[in-house]
């Protein structure tokens, strides 16, 4: 059996096509295409605006700045997450606050947040931005998280990289019907791929148009958003301080084409977790657990160990594993534990349920090209390791 990733991009000829076509056109960057693919994918979440931005990290970094973040506010985040959901607010000088999740779900924690929110109010401490991380692909309770801002004042911004595709009480995820911006990464092991890039959505069209002149230099040649006359269509003005966040024509053409197939990307995947649901029930693991009300885009597939029932660790469990051939991962260290964030005071046993969710977590292989010969592989050798 030959090594099986734990995600991996699919790519067809249709895909292909799509950006030869760009590469034979007279843009390969700023052009027309970058805004076919913004649109297309606000249409294909109701939502109002996309901006295209280079990577996901750049969009949370973006998304803080539109939001006016900065040195002495707060942003709260789940622990239980990639660094850049953190190093977004670092980036503004902003404080990094983490809130613990919840123990079936693993995204953050409703009750967590109230009582953090409470003893925050009380020391004149609130967060200007909470960051919900909709993990593996499932939806935080946004509803909940919308009525505790509007009791307590902080805007959201979802970390949605996982989540694209999927869908909250029958909407889909990216709408931001219960947030200011949402943020997508289209990484190759995420939904759908650019290659690298990410998108920022929102209903918003101030931040929207914000957002544009900040992904490009903070230049713009408009003249509504310029402080003096234009002197010509040579000209142009730096109204802010902004970055090269900028996505070519090449990748959004990538994307369009892969818009076209998300739907069926999401429902490969729940396929192929359906079959290890059923497959693994019985073994001494913890399955994924799905909310009712969400339809996840599962970007990742992840079982705890009952580690008191299994005379293995979970390093021992994850290198037999690798050593079958089969890509395993761990998603993911929590934030507050990494060496940077320790100097701010952060410490184990602060995040109770994060670290332990840590402990005995392991990300199965799941992507749509995994064949079911591949998976069946994948959970013969689970279950002789496991017993």
């Amino acid at each position: 059996m030959k090594y099986i990733p734990y995600g991996h991009q699919s790519i067809s000829e249709t895909d292909i096509e799509a950006v030869v076509r760009v590469l034979r056109s007279d843009w390969l960057t700023q052009g027309p295409i970058v805004d076919q693919f913004e649109k297309a994918v606000a249409e294909y979440c109701s939502v109002g605006y996309g901006v295209a931005v280079c990577n996901a990290t750049a969009a949370l970094h973006l998304a803080c700045k539109v939001l006016g973040v900065g040195v002495g506010d707060y942003v709260w985040t789940s622990p239980n997450t990639f660094l850049a959901s953190a190093n977004c607010a670092m980036y503004c000088g902003a404080k990094i606050d983490f809130v613990d999740i919840d123990s079936r779900t693993y995204n953050l924690s409703i009750a967590e947040l109230t009582k953090k929110l409470e003893i925050a109010a009380c020391n004149n401490q609130l967060p200007k931005v909470v960051l919900p991380v909709h993990f593996a692909g499932q939806s935080c309770d946004m509803k909940a998280i919308k009525n505790l801002a509007s009791q307590y004042g902080f805007k959201i911004i979802e970390d949605a990289s996982h989540a694209i595709g999927g869908s909250y009480y029958g909407e889909k995820i990216g709408n931001c019907r219960y947030s200011d911006l949402t943020v997508f990464s289209f990484h190759p092991v995420k939904i759908i791929t650019t290659g690298e890039g990410g998108m920022i959505m929102t209903n918003n069209q101030e931040f929207s148009d914000k957002l544009k002149i900040l992904r490009s230099h903070g230049m713009t040649r408009e003249q509504k958003f310029m402080q003096s006359e234009s002197e010509g269509v040579w000209y142009y003005q730096q109204v802010a301080l902004g970055h090269n966040y900028r996505l070519t024509d090449i990748q959004c053409a990538l994307g369009l084409s892969q818009l076209k197939r998300i739907d069926e990307f999401v429902s490969k995947r729940h396929d192929l977790a359906k079959r290890y649901n059923k497959a693994l029930e019985g073994l001494p693991i913890i399955l994924p657990f799905q909310e009712s009300y969400n339809y996840s885009a599962f970007h990742l597939y992840v079982i705890q160990l009952k580690l008191d029932q299994i005379k293995k660790n979970r390093r021992q469990v994850f290198n037999e594993l690798r050593a079958a051939g089969i890509g395993v991962g761990v998603h993911y260290i929590p934030v507050h534990l990494q060496p940077y964030y320790r100097q701010f005071g952060f410490k184990k046993g602060d995040f109770f349920e994060a670290e332990k969710y840590y402990e005995a977590a392991i990300t199965l292989p799941l992507y749509v090209g995994l064949a079911y010969e591949e998976q069946g592989y994948i959970i013969e050798k689970l279950q002789s390791i496991c017993k």
